[in-house]
């Protein structure tokens, strides 16, 4: 008999529409939502987060079947799907909000992360400066960042 196992993963690597994108395609995710993490503000909505006042970073939370993809995984994915060893930007999207983060939910994960980024710093000329945060509540964004490029591409009605 086989069960499904689902953890999941809190990661920030800029805008989170092109960073849910490439997570929906991989085997074992099983869910995907956009939201806002990492700072001291209830309830967040895109503008007050966009206003640099209240320490969130815009997010992905992944749900995904570690029967068919590893945590260490999904890290790897994290590594190759945005520059991070860009300071609090991500090309032309610049603020705190846009930085680089892996927020864990448990010291395994706590540790697989350090390990991960270690191991990605090897390949790289500049330093990475990725932080690693245990995980804050996460406050799901407004359902229109909900699969927004998937949205994009289907015709208008």
């Amino acid at each position: 008999m086989f069960f499904m196992e689902i953890t999941k993963a809190l990661l920030g690597a800029g805008c989170f529409w092109g960073i849910e994108e490439y997570y929906r395609k991989i085997d074992g995710i099983k869910d995907t939502k956009v939201g806002y993490s990492g700072g001291d503000f209830s309830n967040p909505s895109y503008e007050d987060v966009c206003s640099k006042t209240t320490g969130h970073a815009e997010v992905i939370l992944i749900k995904f079947d570690v029967n068919f993809v590893s945590y260490s995984k999904i890290l790897d994915h994290f590594w190759i799907c945005h520059d991070p060893t860009q300071l609090n930007r991500q090309g032309f999207s610049i603020g705190t909000q846009y930085r680089s983060a892996i927020f864990y939910y448990s010291d395994e994960q706590k540790n697989i992360a350090e390990k991960s980024k270690s191991v990605f710093q090897k390949k790289l000329f500049s330093p990475i400066v990725t932080e690693i945060t245990k995980a804050k509540e996460f406050f799901i964004a407004e359902d229109y960042h909900q699969c927004y490029i998937q949205k994009k591409r289907q015709p208008e009605k």
